[in-house]
């Protein structure tokens, strides 16, 4: 098969979407935490705990949906440590971030060996099935879409949800003002504090669901390393968005093609060429791209800035 040809099969666009689908939720989260002025470089390690903590639930059985829900609670819980620390301690953000990586990266390993000794094969558990396999009905785009599971639909509508939240609500205006003058927030009677907080507790529960897509759907165990730079592709993607949740998915999916196309080159291509080429294409391919894009981005001006009440 040329590589023209594979432009042309459903098998592409199906691993597109799947792909970009936990890059979509880390991307959200972390877009959500950076509008209120907040930057959450801890995403790698919520999203390993992500995945590692949805594994685990549903591995002592409860179903996949109660998995998600585990893991979403597990990534809140490390944004409110690192909202504990950076908005009300007034602590680095890139420091802060960096730790809690580190710390939730380890300790995920830690329960996994604690729960599972070391063997050869990790357990499995019964992933995510196709949810809508009647779509494949439909010509064309049938067999991209019926291939999809659940998380993914869920992802795509988190992108329409957060998009209109930002954009035309109360609270949308809200987190958009703190994380450009909360001062001027808090004139207006609102909390930059309490936002602050509720942006890095939900993004950080939207990076875990993202981590806990690969062990619920796209695979079905764990290993430590299986996030394999996710997170850090994320915050770039949040600069390729200019903080724009549509913009997001359009930067999470060209990352996916790009990644999706270079497997199937290296099968087209066979030993003609280095498999290391393929595998670094789509990282200088999004690098072009954000260096294209950032030259236009408007970053909020109250990023990374600690906010103290009654001082400017």
């Amino acid at each position: 098969m040329t590589m023209w040809e594979i432009l042309f099969t459903a098998g592409l666009w199906a691993s597109v979407l799947r792909i970009a689908t936990p890059l979509i939720f880390g991307t959200l989260g972390a877009l959500l935490c950076e509008r209120a002025g907040v930057l959450n470089l801890g995403i790698e390690g919520i999203m390993t705990f992500g995945a590692m903590a949805g594994w685990l639930a549903v591995y002592n059985g409860v179903d996949l949906w109660t998995g998600l829900a585990v893991a979403a609670v597990c990534g809140g819980v490390f944004g409110a440590l690192h909202a504990a620390l950076t908005v009300t301690l007034g602590l680095s953000q890139h420091v802060t971030g960096l730790g809690i990586t580190l710390f939730a990266s380890s300790f995920s390993y830690y329960i996994f060996r604690l729960v599972v000794p070391v063997q050869g094969t990790p357990p499995t558990i019964e992933p995510f099935a196709p949810a809508f396999p009647g779509l494949e009905a439909i010509p064309g785009i049938g067999p991209v879409l019926a291939a999809q599971t659940a998380p993914t639909w869920v992802a795509i509508g988190a992108v329409l949800v957060l998009a209109w939240v930002l954009a035309r609500t109360p609270l949308g205006l809200a987190l958009r003002m703190t994380g450009e003058n909360p001062h001027a927030a808090e004139a207006q009677g609102l909390d930059p504090i309490a936002l602050r907080y509720g942006a890095v507790i939900c993004g950080s529960a939207l990076m875990a669901v993202g981590g806990a897509f690969l062990t619920m759907s796209a695979f079905n165990s764990f290993f430590p390393t299986m996030v394999q730079g996710r997170g850090w592709v994320c915050i770039a993607l949040v600069v390729f968005s200019t903080w724009r949740p549509g913009r997001a998915l359009l930067g999470a999916l060209l990352f996916a093609f790009f990644d999706a196309y270079q497997l199937r080159l290296q099968t087209s291509v066979g030993n003609a060429v280095p498999y290391q080429l393929f595998l670094m294409m789509p990282y200088v391919l999004s690098i072009v791209a954000l260096v294209i894009m950032s030259r236009r981005a408007r970053v909020p001006q109250a990023l990374m800035q600690p906010f103290r009440r009654g001082s400017r």
